[in-house]
């Protein structure tokens, strides 16, 4: 009985240890995003990815759905189960020493108590942050901006009766939703309101993909209390471009894994 009450207080404390840890990698986690000086995320998808980038001197890691749809055989859009994406989060978390953020799409649920399950499997995982969507993952379409709000409200409280200052970067796809068209002052206004709206409710910071006009992007972090998230795309401004401009945090997405698929892809070709 003592042998068993001994182990039981070890198990207690080895978790206690864990929870502390990845409270400290939060902490850490959000104080990299500084407007002007940004944390650069060279997106991973497994546990190797991770620990290659990690050794190229990442201070943190961040994980793109679509790559890890990918390497998995789906395709993007929440096609993937959850339950391998939370596998497949576990081993990255305990293969590198960094803060991992997540990307959990759009949350694997419209309802917010079910974003808010989904949420709280990373945060048991250890993740320290995650990227959440304002579109709908069957057609892309956006959310009712008071809609994705109710869902990041939940979320937050979820994680904050967790006592983990979980990292909720609020992604609004505004620039994706008229993809031939220049993004426009009407794009910005509706950006800069989700912002508003996505902040009171408790998100952390705003993902912006699909912008790449520098004076958008400049106008943006100037109209929002949000740290601005812009990706990096084959027109997007140079990382030192975006510093000047505002951007507290600069993401690679899937460009990582095809950077490695292709040359992988060569790889063969020469050697078949």
């Amino acid at each position: 009985m003592t042998a068993c009450k001994d182990s039981a207080q070890s198990t207690v404390s080895g978790w206690d240890e864990i929870r502390a840890a990845q409270k400290l990698k939060t902490e850490t986690f959000r104080n990299l995003h500084i407007r002007g000086n940004p944390i650069v995320l060279f997106n991973a998808w497994d546990a190797g990815s991770a620990q290659a980038i990690a050794a190229g001197g990442a201070k943190a890691i961040a994980t793109s759905s679509w790559s890890v749809a990918a390497a998995n055989g789906f395709v993007d859009g929440e096609r993937i189960p959850l339950d391998l994406v939370m596998s497949n989060l576990r081993r990255i978390v305990n293969a590198v020493e960094v803060p991992v953020t997540v990307d959990l799409e759009s949350g694997y649920g419209d309802a917010p108590d079910a974003v808010a399950v989904t949420m709280r499997m990373a945060i048991e995982v250890g993740a320290t942050g995650c990227n959440l969507e304002d579109s709908f993952p069957a057609n892309g379409k956006l959310r009712e901006p008071c809609d994705q709000a109710d869902r990041i409200s939940c979320a937050r409280q979820m994680a904050d009766e967790a006592n983990v200052r979980f990292f909720i970067n609020a992604r609004t796809d505004v620039f994706f939703q008229r993809p031939a068209v220049h993004p426009d002052n009407t794009m910005l206004e509706e950006a800069i309101e989700r912002a508003r709206l996505y902040a009171e409710a408790g998100a952390d910071g705003l993902f912006v993909p699909g912008l790449a006009d520098i004076h958008l992007i400049r106008r943006l972090a100037e109209g929002s209390r949000l740290p601005i998230n812009v990706m990096v795309v084959g027109e997007s401004p140079s990382v030192s471009i975006l510093a000047q401009n505002g951007v507290a945090r600069v993401s690679y997405g899937p460009r990582p894994y095809l950077l490695v698929m292709k040359a992988l892809e060569e790889a063969a070709r020469a050697a078949i």
